[in-house]
């Protein structure tokens, strides 16, 4: 386990957590991310939509490694993407380490952005 990935993943989270206010895990903060890059405001979701918004942030995160291009959004206003790669397969710890990693970069370029 990469001990520097895990520092700064942690860091992301309290940051994070000091700023809505409670625990949030890996769903959360790939919700957060969702709603972020989605631009609408605070928003009443249902269950489907709140899946959409999940994608959004899983595409969003992986479209730097490649593996998801931005095409654009739709009429309603909601981002679209096209798979550029399909995923290797990764197991579960994997999985885990990539999502790690993305959000780490996602936020420090978000930072280097502001």
């Amino acid at each position: 386990m990469d001990m520097e990935l895990e520092k700064n993943f942690k860091e992301v989270v309290k940051k994070l957590t000091n700023q809505f206010g409670e625990d949030i895990d890996m769903e959360g903060v790939l919700f957060l991310i969702g709603i972020q890059e989605l631009g609408k405001g605070p928003v009443k979701l249902s269950k489907n939509a709140k899946l959409d918004v999940m994608h959004i942030a899983i595409c969003t995160l992986l479209s730097p490694y490649g593996y998801y291009e931005y095409e654009g959004m739709d009429k309603e206003g909601w981002p679209h993407w096209k798979v550029n790669a399909m995923l290797p397969p990764l197991k579960p710890g994997q999985q885990l380490q990539l999502m790690k990693q993305a959000i780490v970069d996602y936020f420090r370029n978000k930072e280097l952005a502001n």
